[in-house]
């Protein structure tokens, strides 16, 4: 007997195979494990469970290891995309989500394997297929960086 993935019926929930249809990264390059509280054209929050095997972590401090500032706002935008592909209907197979900008991003404080990051994405600013953000990643609510970026929709 063949065993399917359970469907999600929760509408606000977006799991990993929903994630992986919308947005075209792959592992080790996806970075979001699972959505929540999506809400259609204004907000999301992104889950990223941050382990030790991550293939960073092999070089990026290897005797303390701290997840790339970097890596954590493209785990944001990730997020973002996921929002704006459900809002905007976007089919993937002929259109893609580029950043844009980045503005104001600061990082507060380390995040370290074992972690888990919620990604806390809202749109500021929306225009046809151009979105601005404001997020958070948070570490048992406290702030590991902010910033506020723009993403469009491209033909690809």
């Amino acid at each position: 007997m063949t065993q399917k993935a359970p469907v999600n019926t929760d509408p606000g929930v977006i799991d990993i195979t929903e994630i992986m249809a919308r947005i075209p990264h792959r592992i080790p390059f996806l970075l979001v494990d699972r959505c929540e509280d999506f809400v259609e054209g204004k907000s999301i929050v992104g889950i990223k469970c941050v382990t030790v095997n991550e293939p960073f972590f092999a070089g990026h401090f290897p005797n303390y290891p701290v997840m790339p500032g970097v890596l954590i706002v493209e785990a944001m935008a990730q997020a973002s995309a996921v929002l704006m592909s459900k809002s905007l209907n976007v089919d993937p197979a002929g259109k893609a989500i580029f950043f844009m900008s980045l503005d104001n991003c600061r990082f507060r404080a380390p995040v370290r394997p074992g972690m888990v990051l919620r990604l806390a994405v809202e749109v500021t600013h929306s225009r046809r297929d151009i979105y601005k953000f404001r997020g958070r990643a948070l570490v048992d609510d406290k702030v590991a960086a902010e910033a506020e970026w723009a993403a469009m929709v491209v033909d690809t």
